[in-house]
């Protein structure tokens, strides 16, 4: 091998990150939120928390899905259209969610919804920050 070859090589080697830790924490965050909520209140709070953290943690399922299919400079083009698609798929994902889930879910605890939606996203990005410090 010369010298030319080895960063084309080290390229060839990246691994995607693993983004699937974010989603698993993502869906543990919610299912602990949505366990602890029914220990301590209602049924209603409790699926009310669990469908929020739901509605966070499916789209970004789905963007990961979709971001990290191709990896590569070649692959530059694909990985673009995939961070657009992903995004706007995700965004749509998330309002057709909210949209279901506050039209079509009786009795519902609104205000549980939207906590445990953001209360799961934080946790998306504090997982994704840990994510990167420690590949640094």
């Amino acid at each position: 091998m010369s010298k030319s070859d080895a960063p084309t090589r080290a390229v060839g080697n990246l691994k995607a990150p693993p983004i699937y830790k974010v989603i698993v924490t993502q869906f543990l965050v919610t299912v602990i939120a949505a366990l602890s909520t029914f220990a301590l209140m209602d049924t209603v709070t409790a699926y009310s928390v669990l469908l929020g953290g739901m509605i966070s943690t499916i789209p970004n399922a789905y963007f990961a899905l979709k971001v990290f299919r191709y990896r590569g400079a070649r692959q530059m083009p694909l990985i673009v259209k995939s961070i657009y698609a992903g995004e706007t798929g995700k965004l749509i994902i998330t309002a057709v969610l909210f949209a279901l889930v506050f039209a079509g879910i009786r009795p519902l605890n609104e205000l549980a919804v939207i906590v445990s939606f953001i209360v799961t996203l934080v946790a998306g990005l504090i997982a994704t920050a840990k994510m990167g410090l420690k590949s640094v």
